[in-house]
């Protein structure tokens, strides 16, 4: 029924038809402001996605332009770009263009937070934004290494199916299925925010913009604190390719590149890009394989179509599979044979080569865009997405068959918008639409064991290992002092037991966002999303193969550590209608200079928290944020500096804490009551020549617990900081190019991250942290005849030794696992480009 609405939807538009006899040509010449031909400029229509570049006399030829007004760009490096509205009303209309010599424009300058285009400083919401360059310069195909340069943005990846996203001291990583997330992740429009189907490759990307703060009325429910929104290069009018291939230390391959290609002339245009990265682990597993490694393919393809003269459609197909080796949660407590527990040496897990992860991700979304009229467009974006992981870890990290976990996660999603954007070209400007969102996931664990194992574990845990040998107990003590009835009763070599939660929900939204300016100076931006869902959790624990008598031990026989649902499966269901909102205003001090304030109110949707004994819902977590800033651009696009200080106000603070008590391992959301946070963040970039730049940002956060709760009670967490959240973070780089000759250039990129001291949970023990420390990277290279380039690069330079996370589920046992940081990586690149 829904693709028979779109198809309707679609000839609805392709009925308005263009007089074939009603086409013509535009010509011109592009000129420097000296008069000299520029030759190689590129001249773009935008609305048509047609474009040429000027020959070596500066000349350019457009044809089969159909009669109308359109805004045509001219761009080439080195120049300011020029806009100017062209009349199309003959066979042959000549318009040229001279261009003004400037500094190099920065990256990220122009976004597309707002649904518009606008610039950064323009925006009055904190923006970090890079651009396709900057994300090729670093090599960042991952978010954590993207992460380091935004400030007051954190991301831990334990693997790409376990990521901790942090914003501004908020960490969004719950794997639980029943848990909306509160950071968004976009792609494209299009919300990817399940925590084990959001990390994607970085590849063939135009640009990455990271929001923060409460971010609700544009992106969304789970957008609480704020969005990351990737977006992806399109099908263009242009033939062009590149490939790049490396190699490096730990086997490190890969491969990557991108080819478009028009399929009908100036109608139908196709782009396809790939990329292949693996890399062997750097932690060695002596029973077997290694650990900490990486293996990603992935592929995409996207066609660009033209209707009519106001009416395109993008259609974008991804596929993503990641398959590498186990994560090392290495015990801090037991030392491999002949080894240490130091986390960066090498490690004795359980089960070798069984661990690792096998995730696929894959969507295809559709974006059909209208232009009614010069004020008027319309924006429908439809999307499907599924994803599918399984992933195999050792929680206890030794050689002792105790905490074998497997997490097998299910997810697909539907949704569907249309966003109606107004923009009189005089004072007011915004959208408002409608968006439907459907998802249904599931989340299983199933924990394989030796109960002799186990039973040293729960009874002695000091003599889990001895000397690298796992300690194993026949039976339980011959003590009926202690064990009554049980006294000597003999244990299993092997067991199973396993819990699954589920979680269904659709939501609808109806949301509006305005600007208004009051003067020339002065603007105000308001908006409101009202959001109605319906939330349905499950719940539901599979018993032990074989019944355990431990299980009379912890008090969930015939289970050990999952009290049992008597193999049902326990549902529950809510509604809730909900809004959140934003005021923001900008003063424009002069033309280099904005001042922006806001208001905002996000929120984190309720939660129905199911166990086998109990149903409960936790209240909606808000947040009221207040923010103040400043944004500048100075000498042509070439100097970029922002400033800004915000203050948060949690109620009803959601937190996910896994622990062993009464003989139950649990692993749920609780409500932690209040907390605060307070920060300040400084970004700078400056293009000092028209190929080379400097970046600089810190952030300052100082995020922690209430000493009381809403009600007036202690708070248990009190003063403690977030998670990983370092109070102090810094990075700077430079981008340093110099011309040896017309054929041959060099360049040298160097880049410096800080993060002060980062605990790994909220009850901020001193042993589950990480000192502050520093990382230094670097790139260095040729560019031959501007098609080639040879890197030679090394990250990690000074090979320094840090972990990224600690605790983990062998810390609800009192023995706490601790994940290795990457060591010094280096390697050679080549990239050709046509």
């Amino acid at each position: 029924m829904y693709f028979k609405s779109l198809l309707t939807f679609l000839m609805l538009f392709t009925i308005v038809n263009i007089n074939s006899q009603n086409v013509g040509a535009l010509k011109g010449v592009v000129t420097s402001d000296n008069g000299e031909p520029i030759m190689g400029a590129n001249v773009h229509i935008k609305k048509l996605s047609k474009g040429t570049t000027s020959d070596e006399n500066g000349k350019f030829m457009l044809s089969k332009i159909a009669y109308a007004t359109y805004i045509v760009e001219v761009s080439y490096l080195g120049y300011n770009t020029v806009s100017k509205k062209v009349e199309i009303s003959d066979m042959v209309t000549t318009q040229n263009f001279v261009l003004k010599e400037s500094s190099f424009m920065l990256e990220g300058v122009v976004i597309t937070s707002q649904k518009r285009e606008q610039k950064n400083k323009d925006v009055p919401i904190a923006i970090t934004s890079y651009g396709t360059d900057f994300i090729e310069n670093q090599g960042t195909f991952e978010y954590d290494a993207l992460s380091e340069y935004v400030p007051g943005f954190q991301v831990q990846i334990q693997s790409v199916n376990n990521p901790g996203i942090v914003i501004r001291g908020i960490t969004s990583d719950s794997g639980d299925s029943r848990v909306e997330p509160r950071v968004s992740i976009f792609q494209d429009g299009v919300s990817i925010s399940k925590s084990r189907g959001s990390v994607v490759e970085l590849y063939d990307i135009e640009r990455v913009e990271v929001l923060k703060g409460p971010q609700g009325t544009l992106f969304g429910r789970g957008a609480q604190i704020g969005a990351m929104h990737i977006i992806q290069n399109k099908a263009k009018n242009e033939t062009s390719g590149s490939l790049k291939l490396g190699y490096g230390n730990f086997n490190q391959f890969l491969a990557t590149g991108h080819f478009n290609a028009p399929l009908v002339e100036d109608k139908l245009f196709f782009r396809a890009a790939a990329i292949y990265n693996k890399r062997d682990g750097f932690i060695e597993n002596i029973s077997g394989g290694d650990l900490n490694g990486k293996e990603t393919l992935a592929f995409r393809t996207s066609f660009k179509y033209l209707l009519n003269n106001d009416t395109t459609l993008d259609f974008i197909a991804n596929w993503q599979q990641d398959t590498p080796p186990g994560t090392s949660f290495k015990s801090g407590t037991f030392a491999p044979a002949g080894g240490d527990t130091n986390p960066n040496t090498f490690a004795d897990l359980e089960r070798g080569e069984e661990l690792g992860l096998d995730r696929t991700v894959w969507g295809a979304t559709a974006i059909l865009k209208h232009s009614f009229n010069d004020i008027w467009d319309l924006t429908s974006t439809t999307a499907y997405r599924e994803f599918d992981s399984n992933e195999a870890f050792d929680a206890d990290g030794t050689v002792a068959p105790a905490l074998f976990f497997s997490e097998i996660s299910k997810g697909k999603q539907f949704s569907q918008e249309f966003r109606f954007n107004f923009d009189t070209d005089d004072k007011f400007r915004g959208f408002f639409g409608a968006n439907f969102f459907y998802e249904d996931g599931s989340q299983n664990v199933p924990w394989e064991y030796d109960e002799r194992s186990v039973a040293m574990l729960l009874l002695n845990s000091d003599f889990l290992v001895s000397n690298g040998v796992a300690i194993l107990a026949p039976s339980l003590p011959n003590d009926p002092n202690v064990f009554g009835a049980l006294a000597g009763a003999p244990l299993n070599s092997f067991n199973k037991e396993t819990y699954t939660n589920f979680g269904e929900n659709y939501s609808g939204d109806l949301f509006v966002d305005a600007s208004y300016d009051i003067s020339e100076k002065l603007s105000v931006t308001m908006g409101l999303r009202a959001t109605l869902e319906e939330i349905n959790a499950g719940f539901e624990v599979i018993d032990s193969e074989n019944p355990s008598v431990l299980g009379y031990l912890s008090g969930n026989f015939p289970n050990v550590l999952f009290a049992s649902t008597n193999q049902e499966k326990i549902e529950a269901n809510e509604s809730f209608l909900s809004a959140v909102g934003r005021f923001a205003v900008n003063y424009d001090i002069n033309n280099n200079i904005t001042l922006f304030g806001t208001t905002s109110r996000g929120r984190r949707p309720n939660v129905i928290r199911v166990t086998a004994t109990e149903t409960t819902v936790l209240s909606d977590e808000i947040v009221w944020s207040y923010e103040v800033g400043g944004k500048s651009l100075f000498f042509n696009n070439s100097l970029q500096f922002d400033a800004n200080a915000y203050v948060y106000d949690y109620s009803n603070f959601q937190t996910t804490i896994t622990k062993f008590e009464n003989g139950v391992l649990t692993s749920v959301p609780e409500d932690s009551g209040n907390a605060s946070s307070f920060g300040f963040e400084l970004a700078m970039q400056y293009a000092f020549s028209k190929t080379s730049s400097f970046f600089a940002n810190y952030g300052y956060i100082d995020a922690s617990f209430d000493d009381k709760d809403s009600n007036g009670n202690d708070q248990i967490l009190a003063g403690n900081t977030f998670r990983l959240t370092p109070k102090n973070s810094f990075s700077a780089g430079f981008n340093f190019n110099v011309n040896v000759n017309e054929n041959l250039g060099y360049f040298f990129r160097p880049t410096y991250t800080y993060k002060s001291k980062v605990f790994f949970e909220e009850t901020n023990l001193p042993n589950i942290s990480q000192d502050a420390y520093g990382i230094l990277n670097f790139k260095t290279g040729l560019v031959i005849n501007k098609d080639y380039e040879l890197t030679f690069f090394m990250n990690n330079a000074l090979d320094k030794e840090y972990i990224i996370d600690a605790g983990n589920t062998g810390g609800a046992f009192g023995i706490p696992t601790f994940i290795s940081g990457a060591p010094r990586f280096f390697g050679v690149q080549l990239k050709a480009s046509f």
